[in-house]
């Protein structure tokens, strides 16, 4: 009996210390901590797998209601992504959310490829359409899941405090330029539901860097914020009230993120387009103009390297018979353009204005120019402008006392082109304030907009679609938040004022650059800040008022006054805008005029 009981308490003691272990073992499994990114990785790859269930449902659907309710979902995990999928591989975030033109690639290095485009955009008008061609909707349906696919795949996730602040900074300022205009729902006009999405994943990816936060009140007030813009987006997408979203609720948006930063002690190894202080969108110093700059630019003695390139700018010796400077084309009371239809006789294109150059990537209304340093030599060397060689250039500059000594001391006695050019190009690189009527309202400083002036900023930046191709805050082609990439558009544009017989304008724009058949009559989308100054309009000056260039995109482009452009990039269809809604479009884009150029 006592050895049985004996074996029966080794037994018992057996079995509680193997239970412990295994309980000691289970513990510290419990209390291993899953990382940042190993959370955030599980949040993307999530919202990737739903997109792609999503897509492939589209095929596999019966009726064309199904397919549709399953575009919406696939739609909405893909916007959920859109946060962490822009920052992490931005290439194949654009060709994914692209709109439906062919992409051209290839054209700088001579290996010129055109394809159809894919993507989200692409699958929503296929399927939207009064017939759909259910083999083109199967088909970028298709290759637009496989390409998620291969995200999921490759997914990988190293974000620190930096690239965490960075991410969260660019979608805000996505939500405010491109996700609340239109920009990337052409059929259903989901943009305000669509950016609440984004929003979600910006309040999911801050709560899961909770630990970093020293102060919890901080978290809450930024949480709050999002989640007030959320119910603020619900919201009828013709009569959402653009300019109080973004001067309320985005400007704070971006002031918490200034102070978020500064409470996780984030030491940033770099500046990227958008300053890492930015606190509105409409700024001086909202985009980094040194990361936009040509790689060779420095800015040791700027502000004496501005006023030498300021003197350059100005003096017509640097043409060959002395006639003729930057200055002659533009002038700084018409916001640096000229108020004529072309300078001269011998050329074809309207002179543009040099505001807000600095926030360009490529120059020249056929973009054939990858820097302001560039763009000079292409004046110099045109027999109609300066009919000169850098070379010649350089030779006048050194033979000038003054510019010789400033060259020298400036550039460590360097008497190149490029500097020269770069003495020019920081010049024109401070023409740009942001001291509008606009601006001053937008960040709060004045609230001297009227009721119309505001109405025409919501219809530029809904309605009206405007801002689908000039997009702010800069209002031109350069598409935030990366800043990397100024879009070229085919809008149409007519010879004549001629309305009975449009005939298209002759010039073939981007084409005659590379010969590319698909860029015919493609051009640079210029600034329309300071447009009040710029008459005429369009590149070849062809209207005189901005009520013509109203009508002009209310009937829809050229292919609207009866052109034919099959690849025209603008809506073909009317606008509707009334004649009220016409006004109010023009009565905005005057108050972008900087104070300095004019006073009100």
């Amino acid at each position: 009996m006592n050895t049985y009981i004996l074996k029966k308490a080794k037994a018992y003691t057996f079995c509680v210390c193997l239970l412990l272990i295994i309980s000691c073992n289970t513990k510290t499994k419990n209390v291993e901590p899953v990382s940042i990114n190993e959370q955030v990785l599980k949040l993307y790859v999530n919202n990737l797998s739903q997109a792609i269930n999503s897509l492939d449902a589209i095929i596999t659907a019966k009726t064309t209601k199904e397919k549709k309710s399953n575009y919406i979902k696939a739609r909405k995990h893909f916007k959920l992504a859109e946060p962490i999928l822009a920052y992490v591989d931005n290439n194949n975030f654009k060709s994914l959310n692209a709109p439906n033109i062919l992409i051209i690639a290839g054209e700088e290095s001579f290996d010129t490829r055109v394809m159809n485009p894919f993507g989200f955009q692409v699958v929503e008008e296929a399927l939207y359409s009064d017939i759909i061609d259910r083999e083109l909707l199967n088909n970028v349906t298709n290759t637009t899941s496989n390409r998620l696919k291969l995200l999921k795949t490759n997914a990988h996730l190293q974000l620190k405090k930096h690239n965490t602040i960075w991410l969260l900074r660019n979608q805000i300022t996505r939500i405010a330029t491109t996700g609340i205009t239109g920009f990337d729902s052409p059929a259903l006009n989901q943009s305000l539901v669509e950016s609440a999405y984004t929003y979600q994943t910006i309040i999911e990816l801050i709560k899961l860097n909770e630990a970093h936060f020293k102060s919890k009140e901080l978290l809450l007030e930024f949480v709050a914020s999002i989640e007030q813009a959320q119910k603020i987006l619900n919201h009828d997408f013709d009569t959402f009230d653009r300019f109080d979203f973004i001067k309320t609720n985005i400007n704070e948006q971006l002031k918490l993120l200034v102070k978020i930063q500064e409470d996780w002690n984030v030491d940033f190894p770099f500046e990227m387009a958008l300053s890492n202080n930015m606190n509105t969108l409409f700024s001086q110093k909202t985009i980094n103009q040194t990361y936009l700059m040509d790689n060779l630019s420095d800015t040791t003695q700027i502000n004496k390297k501005i006023a030498f390139g300021k003197a350059l700018f100005n003096d017509k010796s640097l043409s060959k018979d002395y006639s003729m400077a930057c200055a002659s084309c533009h002038i700084k009371e018409l916001a640096f353009t000229d108020g004529k239809k072309v300078f001269n006789k011998n050329q074809t294109r309207n002179s543009p204005t040099l505001t807000y150059a600095a926030y360009q990537n490529d120059f020249f209304l056929d973009s054939r120019t990858g820097s302001l340093e560039g763009q000079v030599i292409g004046v110099v060397n045109n027999h109609n402008e300066f009919n000169m060689t850098m070379d010649s250039i350089v030779q006048r500059v050194v033979n000038n006392p003054f510019y010789k000594n400033q060259i020298d001391s400036l550039y460590n006695n360097k008497r190149t082109s490029y500097n020269i050019r770069h003495a020019i190009a920081s010049y024109i690189r401070t023409l740009n304030t942001f001291d509008s009527k606009f601006d001053k309202n937008i960040r709060g400083e004045e609230n001297t907009l009227t009721t119309q002036e505001k109405k025409g900023f919501n219809l530029f930046m809904g309605k009206a679609l405007c801002a689908t191709c000039h997009f702010a805050p800069i209002f031109n082609g350069t598409v935030p938040p990366r800043f990397k990439d100024t879009e070229l558009e085919a809008i149409g544009v007519p010879h004549t004022t001629d309305t009975i017989n449009p005939i298209l304008s002759k010039d073939l724009g981007r084409y005659n650059v590379y010969k590319t058949e698909a860029r015919k009559h493609f051009f640079k989308t210029p600034t329309i800040r300071n447009i009040a100054l710029t008459a005429p309009y369009m590149h070849n000056g062809v209207y005189q008022t901005l009520e013509e260039v109203v009508d002009f995109y209310n009937k829809g482009g050229g292919v609207g006054l009866g052109i034919d452009l099959p690849n025209q990039t603008l809506p073909f269809d009317n606008l509707n805008l009334s004649g009220d809604e016409q006004q109010a479009l023009i009565a905005f884009m005057k108050t972008l005029t900087d104070a300095h150029l004019v006073s009100y």
